[in-house]
């Protein structure tokens, strides 16, 4: 029942029985899984100028995705193909900005050439790496066609050294390969497949003891991609004496015995791993290899086969308040569904994981299992700590080989780290999060929020709120024209801006624009934590003098505008509306919000109910069908959201009776009489005339008359004129994420089908010329159209409110319907459109 209660639009999944079959793994109840819609969609061909303070730069190189801010600085680094930029922070489209231009040589795209890679997008040099080595010099990495070179770079005369430095094992080969990597305290840390044969690694360079992961007898890694990398200060202010550790994100194939996956796919899980900033390595086992290295699997809790995309941390100023951001999508097995996740995980999860059981791995079965044995002391895998340099152990080549060999064969923990009460933040529908960044805001109320920002795989920007145990999505910006995945996210606290880093180029975006909220309703509606209504207008909390003044209800959304009059807008004026009895009328009302519901008022009273009578009510307006003298009245349109009501638009309607009477027309006065009559001659000109245009007209008969036996025996037949090749569906409702605005054009080798809103008799189509030969008959239609749509309409068809008539249609045989990608597309459309009827309920006969 949970199901009917709900737009269609705003549901992410049924239960879990229903969809997945089996026995539910969710821990909340269905009615939390919706779809929740952004409350403000700007597209990129939006008639507004909301996106005019967007900043872009791009120049020749391709592949912006390496991004390095320093805040203080006012610098924006970019490594992107064949070239590392410099940007002015605080406007990267200023032209200021500096270049080192660093492509492959030939001879090198010649080897990547004969080794059979493309020369399209492999065989350059793919910047995968800046970070800042020390005060004078940055440190970058790139594939360099197949073969990883790196550079110390002085950031003040910003130019490549003289002398390259190997990079096979700091950078991988393959610049599709997931990979991260760190500087710290000088030392180089990195997760990545270094080489072509070799084995998924985490490896410390640039430091006096180079360290990487253990190969045997048991693979730490099982071919493991990396998302991210994060570093924790974990020995700052520790009561214990602890180390600072590196927390790697990363997705690997799953040995787990409990683990229920299906057998006829290789599982793949995502997990968590830590080391110890101070690790040495062990003295005799485990040389030059991490004796710290533990991981755990990390989960979200959304249907299987859950696949990491992104990883951010935040914290409140000290490292036990650290919380880590992830998001999810379904793997590429579900191909039939796109759906992404949101969750939320304290480090105090991780740490209790990572200090739990260990497991073991059986070498009859293959898996790893619960280890219920003895633990040596000191506990494997931990940092050194006081306690441990009180006995004796003051690094990691003082363990004993007892705790060592332990190490070696136990990596992962048997606990596994839970998402943040248990459950996602957010779970989204029709959406493939890349990438994500996440911002800490202050408030009105003295409360922290956390602003997520979330780029998706075609293109747009995704902005929201952390409120209790959901994500409230503020607003989606769509900020390439062209589809592309948003590859990179960083956040300027310090220029108010986020930088968005993809294929074509970099963005840079204000963190809020309040100025698009114009009302008071629409600026506390959308509970941004950065904005808030002074009265006159929506501004920004941090440039504020006097907070005092500020009105502001990020909880709720619904305090603050009591005073009808300080709405920062003027009322809507009513609008004229006259049209003949039984005639339909569309009142338009755009609802600029997303979660807002129309409410129509009549003579300011009487309520109109959706669906009753001789009134339809849509996202774009109200639909009155057959009106009658009683309907004419004074009607106001009202959006209404989160418990408050605000006027969008006014109409006074006049239905007339009947048509205004038709003034007689004034007598013809008779002509000017005249004494002169034609003469002979002239009716002799005129006869003439008339029959050379005779003899025109029966020549131009007989060369139709030819030319169409001609057609005939081709055995081609065209109605009309010929048109451009295309099938558009256009309907008078809007969506309501704003995207189904756009025309949706439906390419077909020949034919034209055009169906437009609008009235016409319904007399039957005029009867077409018959064919010499009678088509053959077409196939039986597919299921997916075996349920209301039976054949199109060549007549007027009136379906819930929705008025079409058939324009043209030409007869290449089969028809476009028994067409499989006509089907595929048509279903898509109805998906993206089903939720901007006007009726609750999708019909696809209106359609």
């Amino acid at each position: 029942p949970w199901l009917t209660a709900w737009p269609a639009a705003c549901l992410a999944f049924p239960p879990a029985t229903r969809l997945f079959g089996g026995p539910p793994r969710w821990g909340f109840s269905p009615s939390r899984l919706l779809l929740p819609c952004p409350v403000l969609t700007l597209p990129w061909a939006s008639p507004h100028t909301e996106l005019s303070d967007v900043r872009r730069f791009r120049s020749h190189a391709l592949n912006y995705t390496t991004l390095l801010l320093e805040d203080e600085k006012g610098i924006l680094y970019v490594g992107a193909r064949g070239a590392i930029f410099a940007l002015n922070s605080s406007n990267i489209a200023d032209g200021s900005q500096r270049e080192i231009q660093w492509e492959a040589s030939p001879e090198k795209q010649n080897d990547c050439l004969q080794k059979g890679k493309n020369n399209k997008t492999e065989c350059f040099n793919h910047v995968r790496l800046v970070q800042r080595l020390n005060d004078t010099h940055l440190y970058a990495c790139g594939t360099y066609a197949f073969h990883p070179l790196c550079a110390a770079i002085d950031a003040d005369r910003f130019a490549l050294p003289p002398h390259l430095e190997e990079g096979k094992e700091k950078c991988p080969y393959d610049p599709a390969r997931g990979y991260t990597g760190l500087i710290v305290d000088g030392g180089l840390y990195t997760a990545t497949r270094y080489e072509f044969r070799s084995l998924p690694d985490i490896r410390r360079n640039l430091h006096q003891r180079p360290l990487k992961t253990e190969e045997s007898p048991v693979h730490w890694l099982n071919d493991a991609e990396f998302v991210a990398s994060v570093l924790v200060r974990e020995s700052v202010h520790s009561p214990v004496g602890d180390d600072d550790k590196l927390y790697y994100f990363f997705m690997e194939r799953a040995a787990e015995e409990s683990a229920s996956f299906d057998k006829s796919h290789v599982a793949r899980v995502a997990r968590v791993a830590r080391v110890c900033k101070s690790d040495l390595g062990g003295k005799k086992i485990l040389q030059r290899k991490w004796t710290s290295f533990m991981k755990a699997r990390l989960v979200c809790y959304i249907p299987y086969y859950e696949v990491l995309k992104g990883v951010h941390s935040v914290d409140g100023g000290s490292w036990p308040s650290t919380i880590f951001y992830a998001t999810f999508t379904l793997s590429a097995q579900w191909r039939s569904m796109e759906a992404s996740a949101v969750c939320q995980y304290n480090i105090s999860e991780l740490q209790r994981a990572f200090e739990g059981p260990y497991m073991q791995y059986q070498d009859n079965t293959r898996k790893w299992t619960l280890y219920d044995g003895e633990v040596p002391a000191p506990r494997p895998g931990s940092c050194i700590t006081n306690r441990s340099r009180e006995d004796g152990y003051h690094s990691s080549q003082d363990l004993p080989n007892g705790v060592l060999d332990f190490v070696k064969l136990h990596p992962l923990m048997f606990e596994e780290v839970k998402p943040a009460r248990g459950e996602p933040l957010l779970v989204k529908k029709n959406v493939l999060y890349t990438a994500l960044a996440v911002d800490r805001a202050p408030a009105l109320d003295g409360q922290q929020y956390d602003v997520l920002f979330m780029g998706t795989g075609d293109g747009w920007l995704h902005k929201g709120v952390v409120i209790g145990s959901a994500v409230h999505i503020v607003e989606e910006l769509q900020v390439f024209g062209a589809p592309q995945p948003v590859e990179s996210l960083v956040i300027s606290k310090g220029q108010r801006s986020v930088y968005v880093g993809a294929a074509s180029g970099v963005l840079q975006l204000p963190l809020c624009s309040c100025a698009r909220y114009g009302s008071c309703y629409d600026c506390i509606l959308a509970r941004d934590p950065y904005c808030a209504w002074d009265g006159e207008g929506c501004r920004e909390v941090a440039g504020a003098a006097d907070r005092t003044q500020l009105t502001q209800d990020v909880q709720h959304g619904r305090e603050g505008c009591w005073n009808g009059s300080a709405q920062g807008k003027a009322p809507p004026r009513p609008k004229n509306r006259t049209v003949l009895r039984g005639d339909d009328v569309l009142l338009p009302c755009e609802q600029r919000s997303n979660l807002a519901r129309a409410a129509w008022l009549v003579n300011g009273t009487a309520g109109l109910a959706a669906g009753r009578g001789h009134f339809r009510v849509g996202v774009d307006g109200l639909l009155v069908t057959d009106t009658l003298p009683e309907h004419s009245g004074d009607y106001g349109c009202y959006g209404e959201e989160n418990g408050l009501r605000s006027p969008l638009a006014a109409y006074a309607l006049t239905v007339l009776p009947e048509p205004p009477k038709e003034q007689p027309a004034p007598r013809a006065l008779p002509p000017p009489h005249t004494d002169r009559l034609a003469s002979p001659d002239m009716k002799f000109v005129y006869i003439a005339v008339i029959a050379v245009l005779g003899g025109l007209c029966l020549v131009l008969s007989a060369v139709l008359l030819h030319v169409s036996c001609l057609q005939r025996r081709k055995g081609r037949y065209v109605l009309g004129e010929p048109r451009a090749s295309s099938v558009e569906l256009q309907t008078v409702s809007a969506n309501c994420l704003g995207r189904g605005r756009q025309e949706e054009e439906l390419s077909r080798e020949d034919g034209c089908l055009q169906i437009i809103p609008g009235e016409a008799p319904t007399a039957a189509s005029p009867a077409r010329e018959t064919p010499l030969a009678p088509p053959p008959p077409p196939p039986p239609l597919p299921a997916e159209f075996t349920n209301g749509i039976a054949a199109l309409p060549n007549v007027v068809r009136k379906m819930n409110g929705n008025s079409y008539m058939l324009l043209q249609q030409e007869e290449p045989s089969p028809s476009p319907l028994y067409n499989t990608s006509f089907a595929e597309e048509l279903s898509k459309l109805l998906e993206k459109r089903k939720h901007t009827q006007l009726v609750d309920k999708l019909d696809e006969s209106s359609v």
